[in-house]
């Protein structure tokens, strides 16, 4: 249960945040009905914990405590002048719409200047959800400071997280997602007709799961270790982990073909699957892969310390011997390449858990393993950190810059909201001003603010409808209302990462229950909050789409372009190492690919939604992420097998490789040219395939093994990816030009 539950919330962020808040608050409001403190107040010092726990994103525990204590003068400044406004309407209006300005354009100044930002926006607008007024204000300093105070209880004390910490939750996700995604390929062993297609469903989004852990876990090295080499040798095991899963998916896929599969099944939702298969059958081979899938997930999930013994160690023997021909079982080649893949994500398996769990009992180590730790050892001696760095991007400058721009857009956005609110409700505009905020939040071109709103919206009306259930139930029994408040309140940020519909519904939930509280409830309030809340999507909306706006099409090139270029750069280090060259840091470089890939898939969220009328379009954009996807994967592979060069004497360097991966590289700076512009005159080039290129007879030197073939497989791949890039993105193609 324990590794479902890391599954399912990798490093337990969401798990942590629900509680750490519901923590706060609960403290809060112990402490303040200690004190005897009327119904407004204890939801007021609710209200302020929240915000104190939830702002605060950085990742140092000195760094959040330092932001915890400048929140609260903000907190305080920003409670007073909502409470000295309160009677000054055109004065309250204008000033709320320059807080607004400046907490989106604090953001320029990194997770401290957004978290002073919200707790500065938030704090405000609970003065008017309160209804603060200028002689009630020492109370309500008492409250805030109050909930400060227990907020910081809560996440320095009570729930306290470190940087290393939930980097080793990470890695226990890592390991049980890993553990997932081989029982998923397990299934396929023995998947009928009638089931296949749900089995490559689970297959993919196995996958997809594994590959966003991997890049949570790169982006909390940095601060979870305290070594750059150990931060290094982690993140190669770990890619080296997950480039072997995905390897052995598409193996067993291949022998479940007549044909080999290509990678692109892995990453196209509604991708058929080849026919014509031999699998599944019932033959010594296939028992024997099944019994070694299930033994590598064993090897897979449990540290070390829980997978010890003899037993154990000989069933890694047996897997790691499949690196060698001889130890191969008497089976079709296709099912043979299924056994060597099992070799290489056991030694992934092995290198994993040296990265992770330290050195290891070796007593009972066959000569396979003995030779793959030896293998091991010498990367881990190899691996360096890098002193260079690449000289940083000059910002853009003025209303280019992208928190000045989307300041100015949701201040304008802000400014609609309150017009139209005071005309629907002089008491409650606020709530059009609110959602006009949260719609800018985490979201950078027109569609994704449409996608946004219309999810706050769908969320917000089913919340009303229970909303309205609830009130009628709870009545007016203060601490049960309380308790479900705490209860929706959990469940808002656990949801939040996974539905913004979800969270929007728990949200309106629970104001229904707090307007109850405050004794203000009435079925007209929460419908009053529908029509508010598609007013401030509806302003923020139309201040996006006309106001300095970013439409979705340029900002989805922008990233397609950046992936495009990361793409060129990995694999042109990649084979310039592979070809006997130097490479550069091919992992950073693997690394920002990824991370490039990771935001193009978020931008093009508002194209792929299954909302969008555009079909047509939607169906291009998703097969232009599972390209870059098929193309991120072999560029992983060419990376992860040229960082072995220097330490394999296996492994030799051919540098016709250079050659060969001159037109892939070349027909990916011609993608990237016309993306970026449109009227650019570069093509493809097309020609003989690359493994055609490197026939032994074709320049007189004989193929280097198995290894050549892979790289040459992965190149061969990549260029025809590549190539099924240029059809969708309409750029045009000719022959292939001589290379020296």
């Amino acid at each position: 249960m324990w590794d479902r539950l890391a599954a399912s919330d990798p490093g337990l962020l969401r798990l942590t945040a629900g509680l750490r808040t519901v923590t706060a608050i609960a403290l809060t409001l112990a402490v303040l009905a200690a004190l005897r403190v009327p119904v407004s107040q204890l939801v007021a010092g609710a209200m302020a914990a929240m915000v104190a726990t939830f702002a605060i994103r950085e990742k140092q525990r000195g760094r959040q405590a330092v932001t915890l204590a400048l929140g609260l003068p903000v907190a305080l400044a920003s409670v007073s002048l909502g409470a000295l406004l309160s009677q000054r309407v055109v004065a309250g209006d204008l000033f709320f719409v320059v807080l607004i300005f400046c907490a989106v354009y604090g953001r320029r100044f990194g997770d401290r200047g957004t978290a002073l930002g919200l707790i500065g926006f938030q704090v405000y607008f609970l003065s008017l959800f309160v209804r603060a007024a200028v002689s009630g204000l020492p109370e309500l300093y008492d409250v805030i400071c109050v909930a400060f105070a227990c907020s910081a209880a809560a996440r320095f004390v009570l729930l306290p997280q470190t940087p290393a910490g939930t980097l080793d939750r990470l890695r226990r996700a890592f390991r049980a997602r890993l553990a997932q995604l081989i029982a998923a390929q397990t299934e396929l062993l023995d998947a009928g007709p009638d089931d296949v297609e749900k089995v490559l469903e689970d297959l993919r989004t196995g996958t997809a799961r594994l590959h966003e852990t991997a890049l949570m876990i790169q982006g909390r090295l940095e601060d979870g270790t305290s070594d750059p080499a150990v931060a290094r040798l982690l993140q190669r095991r770990i890619a080296d982990a997950e480039i072997a899963a995905e390897r052995l998916g598409l193996l067993l896929l291949t022998a479940r073909s007549a044909e080999r599969t290509d990678t692109l099944t892995l990453h196209l939702p509604g991708a058929p699957l080849p026919s014509g298969g031999e699998l599944p059958v019932r033959d010594e081979a296939t028992a024997a892969l099944r019994r070694d899938l299930k033994a590598l997930r064993v090897l897979m999930l449990r540290p070390a310390g829980e997978a010890s013994g003899t037993a154990l160690a000989q069933v890694r023997n047996r897997l790691l011997g499949y690196r060698e021909e001889e130890n191969l079982p008497d089976a079709a080649p296709a099912v043979q390449d299924v056994f060597r893949g099992l070799g290489e994500a056991a030694r992934a398996s092995l290198g994993l858990r040296v990265a992770l769990d330290g050195p290891q009992d070796e007593s009972d180590d066959s000569p396979a393993t003995a030779r793959s730790r030896e293998e091991l050892d010498a990367e881990d001696a190899a691996i360096e950190t890098s002193e260079e760095s690449e000289p940083a991007e000059a910002e853009p400058a003025g209303l280019k810059r992208p928190t000045t721009r989307a300041a100015v857009q949701v201040a304008v956005g802000s400014l609609l909201a309150i017009a139209g609110g005071e005309l629907l409700s002089g008491q409650r505009w606020y709530w059009a001003v609110l959602t006009c905020w949260i719609v800018f939040i985490n979201t950078a071109s027109t569609g994704e603010i449409l996608v946004k709103g219309y999810r706050r919206l769908l969320g917000t009306v089913l919340g009303v409808v229970a909303g309205i259930g609830l009130a009628g139930l709870v009545g007016h029994h203060t601490w049960t209302a309380f308790a479900l408040v705490l209860v929706f309140i959990f469940a808002m940020f656990y949801t939040a990462p996974l539905s913004y519909t979800l969270m929007s519904f728990f949200v309106t939930a629970m104001l229904g229950l707090l307007y109850t509280l405050l004794n203000t409830y009435s079925t007209a309030v929460l419908v009053l909050r529908i029509e508010e809340t598609a007013l401030g999507a509806a302003c923020g909306v139309f201040a996006a789409a006309v106001v300095l706006p970013v439409h979705t099409d340029r900002r989805t090139n922008d990233l397609l372009v950046a992936a495009l270029d990361r793409l060129a750069e990995v694999t042109r280090g990649a084979v310039d190492q592979l070809s006997g060259g130097a490479g550069g840091d091919l992992v950073e470089q693997a690394r920002e690919l990824d991370q490039a890939l990771a935001d193009l898939r978020a931008a093009t969220q508002p194209l792929t939604h299954p909302i969008t009328p555009l079909r047509s379009r939607r169906d291009t954009a998703r097969y232009v992420v599972a390209l870059l996807e098929t193309c991120a994967y072999h560029g992983r592979s060419l990376a992860a097998t040229a960082e072995l060069l220097p330490t394999h004497p296996s492994i030799a360097a051919d540098p016709r490789l250079r050659g060969a991966c001159g037109r892939i590289v070349h027909n990916i700076e011609a993608i990237a040219a016309h993306v970026a512009d449109p009227r650019s005159t570069a093509e493809i080039e097309t020609g003989p395939s690359i493994a055609s290129m490197l026939e032994p007879g074709s320049l007189r030197t004989p193929r280097y093994g198995r290894v050549t073939d892979r790289v040459l497989r992965h190149l061969q791949r990549l260029d025809e990816a590549v190539s099924g890039l240029a059809r969708p993105l309409g750029v045009a193609g000719g022959p292939a030009q001589p290379r020296g």
